[in-house]
């Protein structure tokens, strides 16, 4: 389990940390921690037991700011605002070394127009546009002038950038522009998050999960583990995969997700981005046990 790792979000959860972290574990990704003392907390611990820290930006909490910079944005001003705040963290995360930061891509999202996206939560309408809004010129455009400064940045700030796909629209899974770029800056990788594409696998029915998996889970650093229910509604969000979870349940084929991200990358880090709070320690040892046993074969 040297490649599993645990989230903390909204700041340092002493009780989250002590049933879900293992000895051995890779490390804990971080985000919108809200006070000096869990920073503290976190940084102190990561360096007693010897584990990494990951940054899902941001990594603190900014009522101010939206959550994911709009660095795609067309407005060249809201843009460099976007680069701009990034860059404060930056600057802040330099004391604490994170081995990675994370950014969800794009930003604003791209919604495809035929599809129903009333499932599919956002915390501000500045975070998304349509396909019309915006052209694959563009778009290649704006994605390689990203590419090019998070290459500067972490090679100034000595962290690997990490761009976790939100909504995949058709201008990115229909070409092969973003796989030429993570060809080109190989620094740069990827995070995949199994409920997410579950989520756009059932509302849209053009998108196949399974082959956005095999074919960048190869570019993947990490993936975001946990189960979501999809009956009627959008249910038991960031729920922990358990083998009894299945599809008939609305569960997503969370054991055909991993098989995948086995034999397209087995060293990809794992991070359960889960409530194992809905869960007994017994189920959450379950969990780990079978994620390992499909990954590792152990």
């Amino acid at each position: 389990m040297r490649q599993f790792m645990i989230g903390q979000y909204g700041g340092f959860d002493k009780e989250k940390y002590r049933k879900d972290f293992r000895s051995g574990f890779y490390g804990i990704e971080a985000c919108m921690f809200a006070s000096e003392e869990d920073r503290a907390i976190l940084a102190d611990a990561a360096k007693s037991r010897g584990f990494a820290i990951g940054v899902h930006f941001p990594f603190r909490k900014d009522s101010t700011k939206l959550r994911d910079p709009l660095v795609l944005s067309a407005d060249d001003e809201v843009r460099a605002d976007a680069f701009a705040h990034i860059t404060g963290e930056l600057d802040y995360l330099a004391a604490i070394k994170p081995e990675y930061v994370l950014f969800h891509y794009p930003k604003p999202v791209i919604l495809d127009e035929r599809v129903d996206w009333t499932g599919w939560r956002f915390g501000d309408r500045r975070e998304y546009i349509y396909e019309h809004d915006i052209t694959p010129d563009e778009l290649i455009i704006r994605t390689e002038q990203l590419f090019q400064w998070l290459d500067v940045q972490g090679r100034k700030y000595q962290f690997i950038p990490v761009l976790e796909f939100d909504a995949i629209s058709r201008l990115t899974y229909e070409h092969d522009f973003l796989e030429q770029l993570l060809l080109k800056y190989p620094g740069i990788r990827l995070c995949q998050d199994t409920a997410r594409l579950f989520l756009q696998d059932k509302l849209d029915r053009r998108f196949d999960a399974r082959t956005v998996l095999q074919t960048y889970t190869k570019y993947a650093y990490l993936i975001h583990l946990s189960n979501v229910q999809i009956l009627d509604s959008v249910q038991n969000s960031h729920y922990p995969v358990l083998p009894e979870l299945d599809e008939a349940g609305g569960w997503a084929p969370i054991e055909a997700y991993l098989r995948i991200i086995r034999t397209e990358n087995p060293e990809v880090r794992i991070m359960f981005e889960h409530r194992s709070d809905l869960i007994s320690e017994e189920q959450l040892e379950r969990c780990y046990a079978w994620v390992n046993a499909i990954i590792n074969g152990a």
